[in-house]
């Protein structure tokens, strides 16, 4: 059993075509350290097999690694295959400055969601 398998089983289970994640719950999910070389090079999160087991069992889940920030130490999971359906997913329409309020936007910059939080999940109650 590979030490990412269980991350492949977590793929695998969520079925969602897009699935922010940071390098601490993928830590979570393996039960284990990721190398200090995912912290420092980008390129341990490419998506070519031949990278090493990791790679491979997101490959197998039938994910791909996309929009990877190693400052923030966070990445997004992508269905493979549905990168397409999300390019070409409607954008919200271009409004001119006359249509929108004066107040629009005053409070921008004032919460920033934190990149492993899914706003879709459900609420735990304790």
């Amino acid at each position: 059993m590979s030490k990412y398998e269980p991350l492949a089983n977590y793929l695998k289970s969520v079925d969602f075509e897009s699935i922010p994640m940071t390098f601490t719950k993928i830590e979570l999910i393996i039960n284990d350290s990721l190398p200090a070389s995912a912290r420092k090079h980008r390129p341990w999160w490419s998506n070519n097999p031949s990278n090493g087991t990791v790679t491979r069992s997101w490959i197998a889940a039938g994910y791909k690694v996309t929009k990877v920030n190693m400052n923030n130490e966070c990445l997004v999971f992508v269905k493979i295959g549905a990168e397409d359906k999300l390019a070409k997913a409607p954008s919200i329409p271009t409004l001119k400055k006359s249509d929108v309020h004066p107040a629009f936007g005053c409070l921008r910059g004032t919460v920033t969601i934190p990149c492993d939080i899914d706003l879709t999940a459900p609420a735990i109650d304790s």
